[in-house]
């Protein structure tokens, strides 16, 4: 009964309280309807300065859409080498440059202009506006270029002057120590470029020195044409790399070479508790063992 009465004295309202409440009511609905009669946007009228930059607005904006890849500036490049985002910067589409892609799987090579639109069947223009930036390795603007002068002579009898004397007044080539190379050496290296030239400081770093130019191979992005000419202007001279003993390393040891795997090195481990200690004619006997990496491995390993 105290509860109902309490409940009963909160629900009860005095006069000037009930006339609150409804002035309060009065008001919110006449808020709500006020909404909806009156203009609160702002009615500042736009200078004509305003209104014609306005009117400028859309003609910008058609612009920019239409030239996307606007400010995309295009340096000499060797077109066998176009990734998905190069090729799309230079208009190719996806099938033009899967066909490219496909041809180079087979270990070919476009080597002028006209072979590289055969291959992926750009149109004319498109040629036109990026042929100009293929940049052939010298060997190909050799075989170019005498290939021409011969055609020439057979038509017009000319005198084929591409192997006089004139040939032998070729630059000496020095050849440094690929383990002193610096970044900026690598870069002078046609194809190799500041990630590529990064990718191989790096390697060299895992393994403290190179020991064999072959070991270019496993650097990602060297294409054949780029290691030969790495080839022809570094190798390796006198390496003395930190050896690893394979009969005392544990796996942990063992796996920290680039080399070996945590599986590999599993592997050695248990191929040496079971038959001693090893030597190197071993390592062909073990499970997933790189074999074709043998010689090169050997060389930075202690037994």
């Amino acid at each position: 009964m105290e509860n109902n009465h309490y409940i009963k004295s909160l629900l009860h309202f005095s006069k000037d309280q009930r006339k609150g409440i409804l002035l309060l009511f009065i008001i919110i609905i006449g808020l709500q309807v006020g909404s909806y009669f009156l203009d609160f946007s702002n009615d500042k009228k736009s200078t004509p300065e305003e209104q014609n930059w306005l009117s400028l607005q859309s003609n910008i904006d058609s612009l920019k859409s239409e030239k996307p890849q606007s400010g995309y500036k295009i340096y000499p490049f060797n077109p066998n080498f176009i990734t998905d985002f190069k090729g799309y910067k230079l208009g190719m589409t996806v099938e033009q440059i899967d066909r490219l892609l496909a041809f180079r799987k087979q270990g070919k090579f476009a080597n002028s202009p006209e072979e590289f639109q055969k291959v992926t069947g750009i149109s004319d223009s498109l040629l036109k506006a990026i042929s100009p930036y293929f940049k052939f390795p010298d060997w190909v603007n050799k075989k170019n270029f005498q290939l021409a002068n011969s055609n020439k002579n057979e038509n017009k009898g000319w005198v084929d002057y591409s192997k006089n004397k004139f040939d032998k007044k070729e630059k000496k080539i020095v050849v440094l120590d690929i383990n002193s190379a610096s970044k900026e050496d690598l870069m002078k290296v046609y194809g190799i470029g500041d990630a590529i030239s990064d990718r191989i400081l790096k390697q060299k770093e895992i393994f403290g020195v190179f020991v064999s130019m072959e070991q270019m191979n496993d650097i990602w992005g060297l294409s054949p044409e780029v290691i030969e000419k790495l080839n022809q202007s570094f190798k390796v001279v006198n390496p003395n790399p930190k050896k690893i003993n394979i009969n005392n390393a544990s796996i942990k040891e063992l796996g920290q070479f680039p080399y070996f795997k945590y599986p590999i090195s599993k592997n050695i481990v248990t191929y040496r508790s079971m038959n001693g200690d090893l030597k190197i004619e071993d390592l062909t006997n073990i499970k997933a063992f790189p074999v074709d990496k043998l010689k090169i491995i050997a060389l930075y390993l202690e037994f």
